[in-house]
């Protein structure tokens, strides 16, 4: 039964100290930022919204993907 209660004792000292460490070395770092908003744009053939970054561009205007810009006959 001693031998429980030490190896928990033990067991608890190594998690205290290993915790702490990791808020000491956190410490150091810049804190993150958070991420910039994007502009969102609407599909020109269904009309879904998503980031201009994933946007498919054709000469009619901004698609979803590229099986929308052929299905709606834009072909650059």
């Amino acid at each position: 039964m001693k031998y429980l209660v030490l190896l928990l004792v033990v067991v608890g000292v190594l998690w205290f100290a290993r915790s702490r460490a990791g808020r000491l070395s956190r410490r150091g770092e810049p804190p993150a930022r958070p991420p910039q908003p994007q502009a969102m744009i609407s599909c020109v053939h269904c009309g879904v919204h998503l980031p201009r970054d994933d946007a498919v561009a054709g000469a009619q205007g901004l698609y979803c993907s590229e099986a929308h810009r052929l299905a709606h006959g834009d072909r650059r």
